[in-house]
């Protein structure tokens, strides 16, 4: 996919020059990043707090107001002094447990500046903003003062005010389907222009000056989700979900905001291996978490979805004991960790999406023997994935939960999945007098509920994958329990819709994964699954189905296809059987939003390194430079690419398995068929492979 810039003007420059030139009496504070390329102002002009900021010398944001309504109260927006202003520095190196990358560089400048207002009420209110060398972000705090205890928020009035009409890849909010949506590339004024009231975030931008910017939000915590809303052509605002009676947040002083976060780089490539949103969280609350740690699994679950099994009880039950253990001997196999099993409690029959008071949490349905799968799978070194989903029935959720984590200790089930399948503005909730509210997936009520989950699960010791969750914010550092999540259309779309185009999984990690990782599910083999659903198929080739295991990052990874898809197919099944999900480095090689990725990443607990390399529907060759391997060492490249006449529509089976010796000096090349892709594994070559393997030699062109 591709989309013209158009020439760049000075219509940006001169906006910035314009709304600064009546800014010069106004006090001013700067802080700037470790490198000093990023340079954050602060301004407060008669009274009004605004913030810009430029990266090198290109303006990223121009003049924008801070501030917020608040309900029954006069605005927290003006009639501001500087009370007090800190500076501080970090430079720290801190170790993920498990992740995409190891050691994790925390290093910034940042400046404090307590407000306070100059009337009677005397109320305070903390700005705070890091400078890192990839970006800043900035929050809001409120002290505990006298004149500001219990405060109702009505609307956050930041602004992202850029510097042009830049190109935007977005999805919209306030949805009927969370954030389950194909991403839309288009100048922002045409997000206005279409009526969209506001796209969820991480929204990620190119300047019409070259740089990539990706804004979002870190740390929610006890606050509303932050989505934003176009104003003109180049003006993004603050728009938080609302309660159902409008309040978008409630507190208490003390209390703080989400850091707003602007991601900067200037190439998209940099944008992946930001950590900017991870070192905005707090470090880990859990003390040891020795007991969560990543893992590839199967499980019952695709066969739902393209029909084979149903999640209701019946005749096509697919939760069944016999069912189960023929997965659990699967596993054990080929050295999954566990499988997922869903559909196996009580609450699935009927219109479940409607009868989400239904679901019992301890109550398996009777042709599922808990107790038998539980001794088998020990005996096979398998364990058991839970899965509860709710349909968004979260009061029932809740009287259960601590139960249904009993439970999960119990039968020595180590992580569950967790669902929230729900629509637009539907969770429904009851006040201490008896009335019903509706609240959306996505405001403070629900902010609340994932968090509860996630501390009564680490309370069991149990890691958690939710599904139709709360954004990732990157709390996975504070509370690494919590490891991956959906938020965002994954495989099963391609089951039973029109499916996703080649494209998706190209502006994926430049939009969606920006925020954290995603159980994409992907790994599926039999791309037409005629016997079950004719009309619907999977829009990529095989070899690309491989490359999304290195691409799409999360420490789960699912092999989602049916077992006998697998066992079938066992050149290219070798691959999901080796790829590791926990990784020391990360490398983009290449990148370009919406048409092709290129990552390679190194195994955390080998010499191995894996490649990933997927296109949109434009087939392509790209050029791979392998100097991340290891100087004066010879690596086996095992080589898992779309066969020569691979094609996403006509001949998407086709793949070309190889192996050949690379080292660090090798230039390789990367042929991708049209909605195709290429994985590769680079292991240290012994002395026999290195006389009897085949060097790899660059392709002659025709």
């Amino acid at each position: 996919m591709t989309f013209a810039n158009g020439a760049r003007g000075v219509g940006g420059l001169l906006i910035c020059l314009i709304a600064w030139a009546g800014m010069l009496h106004a006090q001013t504070l700067e802080v700037q990043s470790p490198g000093g390329q990023l340079k954050v102002q602060f301004q407060l002009k008669e009274g009004v707090p605004y913030y810009r900021a430029t990266f090198g010398q290109s303006p990223v944001i121009l003049p924008s107001r801070l501030g917020f309504r608040l309900k029954g109260a006069p605005p927290l927006k003006d009639h501001f002094k500087i009370a007090k202003k800190q500076r501080t520095s970090k430079d720290e190196t801190w170790t993920q447990p498990w992740g995409e990358e190891k050691q994790i560089r925390n290093h910034y400048n940042e400046l404090r500046i307590l407000l306070e207002e100059t009337g009677n009420l005397h109320r305070r209110m903390a700005v705070v903003f890091r400078a890192y060398d990839d970006g800043f972000g900035f929050r809001y705090e409120w002290p505990e003062q006298p004149n500001l205890k219990h405060f109702e928020i009505m609307d956050e009035l930041t602004e992202f005010v850029l510097s042009g009409d830049h190109t935007a890849w977005w999805i919209p909010a306030f949805q009927r389907n969370r954030y389950e949506y194909l991403y839309r590339k288009t100048r922002i004024s045409q997000i206005a222009s279409d009526s969209i009231r506001a796209v969820h975030t991480p929204v990620t931008l190119e300047t019409t000056d070259g740089l990539y910017l990706s804004f979002h939000e870190a740390d929610l915590t006890d606050y509303s989700s932050m989505a934003l809303a176009p104003v003109g052509d180049h003006t993004f605002t603050c728009e938080l979900f609302p309660w159902w009676d409008g309040v978008k947040v409630r507190a208490d002083t003390p209390h703080r905001s989400p850091w707003r976060t602007i991601q900067i780089a200037r190439d998209p490539g940099g944008l992946i291996t930001s950590h900017l949103i991870l070192n905005l969280n707090e470090p880990n609350k859990l003390g040891d978490v020795s007991w969560v740690h990543p893992f590839k699994y199967v499980g019952i679950w695709w066969g739902m979805h393209i029909g084979k099994y149903t999640w209701a009880s019946g005749e096509k039950h697919g939760a069944t004991t016999e069912n189960t253990k023929r997965y659990i001997d699967f596993a054990a196999k080929y050295g999954f960790y566990g499988v997922l099993v869903e559909g196996w409690n009580v609450g699935w029959d009927g219109n479940w999406i409607e009868n989400s008071d239904s679901f019992r949490f301890t109550q398996p349905y009777p042709d599922y023997d808990i107790e038998e799968l539980s001794r088998y799978a020990a005996s096979k070194g398998v364990k058991l994935i839970g899965h509860h989903e709710t349909s968004a029935g979260i009061e029932n959720y809740e009287r259960q939960m601590d139960d249904a984590f009993a439970f999960l200790k119990k039968y020595g089930i180590e992580a569950v999945k967790t669902g929230y399948v729900g629509h637009g503005r539907g969770i429904k909730w009851h006040d201490a007098q008896g009335n019903v509210h509706y609240e959306w997936h996505h405001g403070q009520f629900m902010v609340r509920h994932y968090r509860k989950v996630v501390k009564k699960a680490a309370q069991y010791r149990v890691m958690l994958d939710v599904h139709e969750p709360i954004k990732d914010t990157g709390i996975r550092r504070t509370y690494p329990n919590m490891m991956t999540r959906e938020g965002a259309r994954g495989q099963e779309y391609n089951a039973w819709s029109a499916g996703n185009p080649p494209e998706h999984t190209t502006i994926l990690p430049f939009t969606r994964l920006l925020a954290g990782p995603m159980d994409f599910t992907p790994g599926i083999f039999d791309l037409y699954f005629d016997q079950y659903r004719p009309q619907f198929r999977v829009h990529t080739t095989l070899a690309k189905q491989l490359a999304l295991y290195v691409v799409l990052y999360s420490p789960w990874q699912m092999a989602a296809d049916l077992p006998e898809n697998y066992e079938a197919n066992p050149r290219p099944f070798k691959f999901i059987v080796d790829v590791p999900v926990d990784w020391e480095f990360t490398r983009v090689l290449h990148a370009r939003i919406g048409d092709y990725v290129t990552i390679v990443r190194k195994d955390r607990n080998s010499d191995d390194w894996y490649l990933g390399s997927i296109t949109d529907e434009n087939g392509r060759t790209l050029k791979a430079k392998l100097d991340f391997l290891e100087p004066g060492r010879k690596y086996v490249a095992e080589i898992y690419a779309d066969g020569p006449d691979a094609d996403y529509q006509t001949n998407p089976l086709a793949i070309d398995i190889r192996e050949r010796l690379v080292d660090s000096n090798t230039t390789y090349t990367i042929r991708l068929a049209p909605g195709g892709g290429q994985a590769i594994r680079f292991r240290p070559a012994t002395a026999a492979e290195e006389r009897v393997i085949a060097p790899y030699r660059e392709p002659t062109t025709p």
